[in-house]
C-alpha cells in the first residue's frame, strides 16, 4: 500500500467539520495541532501584531483516497472562502504503526468501487 499525507491548515470554526467530511471520504485517522499563522496582509491592533488561531490537521491516508478526501473537504468546507483554509498532500515514502488503520482499510477496499 501507498500513503499520502493530508495536511489541512483551517479556521479551529470548521475543525470538526473537515475532520467528519475527510472521514466520511475515507480518512481513517487525523491528528489535530492548535498553531497560529498570518495571512498575505498582517493585522495589526495598537501596534500589536495579531496571528490568527490555526488548526493543523495531519491525514495519513491510502492514497486511493487522496482526491475524494481533498475534493470533498475542499468543497463540503467552503476553502476557496479566504481565510477558511488550504490543504496539501504530500507524499509518504515509508510509513510504521499503521496496522489498525490498515486492516479498516483493506476491509474498505473488499466493499469499494475503485
Amino acid at each position: 500500500m501507498r500513503f499520502d499525507l493530508i495536511v489541512a491548515f483551517v479556521d479551529p470554526s470548521i475543525t470538526a467539520k473537515v475532520v467528519k467530511t475527510a472521514k466520511k471520504a475515507g480518512a481513517t485517522g487525523d491528528v489535530i495541532i492548535q498553531g497560529k499563522g498570518t495571512g498575505i496582509e498582517e493585522t495589526n491592533f495598537m501596534g500589536l501584531s495579531i496571528q490568527d488561531k490555526t488548526d493543523i490537521i495531519l491525514f495519513v491516508v491510502e492514497e486511493h483516497h487522496t482526491n475524494k478526501i481533498i475534493k470533498s473537504v475542499s468543497e463540503d468546507c467552503h476553502l476557496e472562502v479566504p481565510g477558511n483554509g488550504i490543504l496539501i498532500e504530500l507524499k509518504i515514502n515509508r510509513v510504521a504503526g499503521l496496522s489498525k488503520q490498515i486492516k479498516k482499510i483493506r476491509d474498505n477496499l473488499r466493499t469499494e468501487q475503485l
